[in-house]
């Protein structure tokens, strides 16, 4: 695995912040449901990986040897996993992008790659 950066990490938010601005552009639905069907896959989406990536920190700083041992860190800690555990209940957004495909005929882009994106 290539090393992680915190610049890695903003190139993703930055790829994040792009799409929230050619979403606000208005583009054809099925354009837009096309780009952010894989944030919200069931299985690999957003919601799912933030969680994991939620509780893999928590597990990080407390396994810590150097992390203090305080009822602070503990309830920091814990609102870590409990916000893994919210995260992960919103992977059920997967189906609101399926509805939406019905709602618009199960209208896809016509072609892979044809997303008139920036």
């Amino acid at each position: 695995m290539p090393a992680l950066t915190p610049d890695t990490i903003r190139t993703l938010t930055d790829t994040l912040a792009d799409l929230t601005d050619y979403l606000r552009e208005t583009p054809d639905p099925a354009e837009a449901l096309a780009l952010v069907e894989p944030l919200l896959d069931e299985y690999t989406g957003l919601p799912v990986q933030f969680a994991d990536t939620m509780r893999a920190l928590a597990r990080a700083v407390q396994e810590n040897p150097d992390t203090p041992r305080t009822a602070q860190g503990d309830r920091l800690i814990t609102e870590l996993r409990t916000a893994a555990w919210e995260l992960a209940d919103q992977h059920t957004l997967h189906y609101v992008v399926d509805d939406l495909r019905d709602l618009y005929g199960g209208a896809r882009p016509s072609e892979p790659g044809s997303c008139r994106c920036r």
